[in-house]
């Protein structure tokens, strides 16, 4: 799976599938503009990263911006370094 291909099996790191978008709705994450969806295809989710701590989320990171919706051009705010930070 994509946890064992990452390097994070057996690790503190989780990861989640939300298939049909529940907690991505629920979060106002999906990534609904024209741009990105021309080339998806359908609504997906943001890039972000989140930290949560016995079940509260602590803090959430999402890397778009107005001219860069998906967060590829700047995806710092979700990348590791600012996780740390957030501990």
């Amino acid at each position: 799976g994509w946890a064992a291909d990452q390097g994070v099996e057996g690790s503190m790191i989780t990861f989640l599938g939300d298939t049909h978008s529940e907690l991505t709705e629920a979060l106002g994450v999906v990534l609904d503009h024209p741009g990105p969806m021309g080339v998806l295809g359908s609504p997906r989710c943001k890039r972000f990263s989140m930290l949560i701590n016995d079940g509260v989320i602590k803090t959430i990171n999402i890397a778009a911006a107005e001219n860069d919706p998906a967060g590829d051009d700047n995806p710092t705010i979700s990348l590791v370094e600012k996780m740390l930070g957030d501990l």
